[in-house]
């Protein structure tokens, strides 16, 4: 942990990383309760979350190419200047359908952030380190998640939405300026991708996933955690003011304190845990998260004491953290620099479009249903996503059936420069 935090550059995306999520977390905690509160309806609550999703997968061929083609620091600060400027609306306390219109201009900028930041780590820190500098990106991501988690359902709870967004520019301003400097990287950036198609570089990017027999099984674990993902927006929403009988502020808290689980888990990633397969790491993270949620979810017909419920959301932030430090290491060790971009864009845009399902879905049936069945549903979907990966063929079966897809995955690289899958 000490020698990525002695990277000067990496220090510094680790910085400003911080205060780009805590900014974030405070609109995704406040935006939703905020309809919520206008409207009264879990389907309206959904439609936001949604907008809010959308344009990463409207936007994934766009996003992708520009991670590659530009300069990725750059991008990163010009999308931090953009997010400040479309969130100005907010201050006037506006009506939902402003707020819809913010969220989906937020999303569609944050589809090009997400991919030219993963995609600067290994370039900064080299990829046989990729795993411990996710490790720590998720330490931050962990701690803005409590910050800007908290912060952003109490400033809605005591001040209102004004005071969020005077909060949210303020820390979004710390980040971008932190962007403005350019990064000296430890390794050679990853070459400009030469000016074809966008739609011809997406779909590039779109074969190397489909392609990488490493990747097909993340990406299939990845479809249910995603849908999974998207029904907890709708319905943790419902289920701490409805069914909790919680405020506005215990669902800042509620989802902020996830942090403190992820902060524990984030270290050892950047430790001990450094060197564990990504694969393992995926698999059992979203095991121990669908069972740890079931066990949430049923709790409510035994006690809702709200102190219970911070200590299990906790808990709970630990596997959360594992998953997407497993994803990010299998694709970042997985896939050449120069298509880093677009495949990170690809599988982000893959990630929102199963959210969005997962949200409509809940928003949908929750009024029918009630959020109980859902949230246990949504607790399921997270073990199955788990046993995808960890569940291996027998040996005999999968080397007869592979050795085909061998000679074809050869074919294939040759054709891309795909580099051979080496674990990490």
């Amino acid at each position: 942990m000490k020698q990525l935090l002695g990277v000067p550059a990496f220090a510094r995306l680790w910085v400003a990383a911080f205060f780009g999520e805590t900014a974030e977390w405070m609109l995704q905690v406040a935006l939703p309760v905020y309809v919520f509160q206008r409207t009264g309806s879990a389907a309206t609550t959904a439609l936001s979350i949604v907008l809010g999703l959308l344009p990463a997968v409207l936007l994934s061929p766009v996003a992708g190419v520009v991670a590659d083609r530009w300069n990725r620091r750059a991008v990163l600060f010009g999308v931090c200047c953009g997010l400040a400027v479309v969130a100005l609306p907010l201050l006037a306390s506006p009506g939902v359908t402003v707020v819809y219109a913010v969220m989906a201009a937020q999303a569609a900028l944050a589809s090009v952030f997400e991919p030219a930041r993963n995609a600067l780590v290994p370039e900064l820190v080299g990829v046989e380190e990729v795993t411990g500098a996710n490790g720590l990106m998720s330490v931050n991501g962990s701690v803005a998640r409590l910050a800007g988690g908290w912060a952003g359902g109490a400033l809605l709870g005591f001040g209102g939405l004004a005071d969020v967004i005077t909060g949210y520019l303020a820390v979004l301003a710390v980040a971008a300026a932190l962007l403005a400097k350019p990064f000296r990287r430890v390794s050679a950036p990853a070459p400009a991708a030469a000016p074809e198609p966008v739609v011809r570089a997406w779909l590039d990017g779109l074969r190397e996933l489909t392609h990488n027999r490493r990747l097909w099984r993340t990406g299939l674990a990845l479809v249910f955690t995603s849908l999974a993902q998207g029904m907890f927006l709708v319905l943790f929403v419902v289920y701490v003011l409805d069914v909790l009988g919680g405020s506005e502020a215990d669902a800042g808290l509620l989802r902020g304190v996830q942090a403190i689980g992820g902060l524990a888990a984030g270290f050892a990633l950047a430790t001990v845990a450094r060197r564990v397969a990504p694969a393992a790491l995926l698999g059992w993270g979203a095991i121990a998260l669908g069972l740890l949620s079931a066990v949430i979810w049923n709790l409510a017909m035994v006690t809702t004491a709200l102190g219970v419920y911070v200590g299990l959301f906790v808990l709970a932030g630990a596997p959360g953290v594992v998953v997407g430090a497993g994803v990010l290491s299998e694709i970042q060790s997985a896939v050449a620099p120069e298509r880093a971009g677009r495949v990170l864009s690809t599988t982000f845009a893959a990630v929102a479009l199963c959210t969005t399902a997962g949200a409509l879905l809940a928003g949908t049936l929750v009024a029918t249903t009630g959020p109980a069945v859902l949230l246990n549903v949504q607790a399921g979907v997270y073990v199955l996503a788990g046993i995808l990966v960890v569940v291996r063929k027998p040996p005999v079966i999968r080397r007869f059936r592979e050795e085909p897809a061998t000679a074809v995955a050869t074919v294939e690289g040759c054709r891309t420069s795909s580099p051979p899958a080496t674990s990490t």
